[in-house]
């Protein structure tokens, strides 16, 4: 009797220990028809990058008359190798760095002030700076530099680049691998650079209201950070301390299993 009680005692233990757990690993808890109706109201779908200082952009301007635009171009340019007159690379535009005031050096027109601009606006600005010289100029902007850090519990912490110039929060850890069991899930931190001051924010990715935030588009420079759970956080801390609990719990629970067997 005192046996089966025992197994029965475990077995529920087990249970509610693995209800907690799927609690705290699920994404998105509560997720429902009227949940999604309610974010949806709220929901971003339109999202553009904002130039900011240090980043590298490739701009390109065409037009009916290819010799027209040609001067606003910045020009084609091939690669040797050291000790090299080989080309080694095939010819390709060169790209504006926006420097620490925001501005590009445009050829032709000057500095141009794009920091702090949405691409979109950029677009605009430089196509009316144009103006006077071409008729219906068509402005090309891409970031040539886009990338996010992934780091912490995760699968593949690092350095990721993105192309499309749009990605979220679920995008980046996607990339990453996905969190590993003991990312804390409810407390995801994101830094960013705005203006020259750095910006904190920290997510719950348990929670619905993560499709509201702000945040959950990255920008271009961001770093997402996965603390560890404490149980990740003990064993790092003291893992001899650990495992010797672990196998003292393991040898009192083999000596009770012992005792019970013997006395029935």
């Amino acid at each position: 009797m005192k046996k089966n009680l025992l197994f029965l005692f475990l077995f529920l233990s087990i249970l509610f220990s693995g209800c907690i757990s799927q609690k705290e690993v699920a994404y998105f808890r509560g997720l429902s028809k009227d949940s999604t109706a309610d974010i949806n109201k709220n929901f971003k779908t339109i999202h553009e990058a904002v130039i900011c200082n240090g980043d590298m952009l490739s701009i390109t301007v065409t037009g009916i008359d290819p010799n027209a635009v040609a001067p606003f171009n910045l020009p084609l340019v091939s690669y040797a190798s050291p000790g090299s007159d080989k080309l080694y690379t095939a010819p390709t535009l060169q790209s504006y760095l926006v420097d620490v005031n925001g501005d590009i050096d445009f050829p032709v027109i000057g500095n141009i002030k794009v920091g702090g601009l949405k691409k979109s606006e950029a677009i605009i600005l430089i196509s009316q700076k144009l103006a006077p010289y071409l008729k219906n100029p068509i402005v090309t902007i891409q970031f040539m530099n886009y990338k996010i850090t992934v780091l912490g519990e995760v699968t593949r912490p690092g350095q990721y680049t993105i192309n499309n110039e749009r990605v979220t929060i679920l995008d980046a850890l996607g990339l990453a691998g996905d969190m590993t069991i003991y990312g804390v899930r409810k407390n995801v931190l994101i830094t960013r650079e705005n203006n020259g001051k750095l910006e904190f924010e920290r997510l719950n990715l348990n929670s619905n209201e993560i499709f509201k935030s702000p945040y959950y588009y990255l920008q271009q420079n961001d770093v997402v950070y996965v603390e560890p759970n404490k149980v990740k956080a003990i064993a790092a801390e003291n893992f001899g301390l650990y495992l010797s609990t672990l196998s003292t719990l393991a040898s009192v629970s083999t000596a009770i299993f012992y005792y019970i067997n013997t006395t029935n």
